[in-house]
């Protein structure tokens, strides 16, 4: 494997970065709250289906005695 010296690695860092489109603050935040509710939907849909579920194996053991 080729060695870089630190300079150069420096100066390909720089380059690279310069061709990255950073995202506005408006897109930072609207992305931000999307991903919240995002998460917030699947939270709710997740304890939702837990509690369905817990209720029926509750049934289940429950008709068993």
């Amino acid at each position: 494997m080729a060695k870089t010296n630190p300079f150069e690695f420096i100066q390909q860092v720089r380059q690279e970065t310069a061709k990255v489109t950073w995202p506005t603050r408006r897109e930072t935040i609207i992305t931000t709250i999307m991903v919240l509710i995002m998460v917030t939907l699947a939270s709710l849909f997740f304890f939702i289906a837990d509690q369905i579920l817990g209720g029926v194996v509750s049934l289940l053991l429950d008709a068993g005695r």
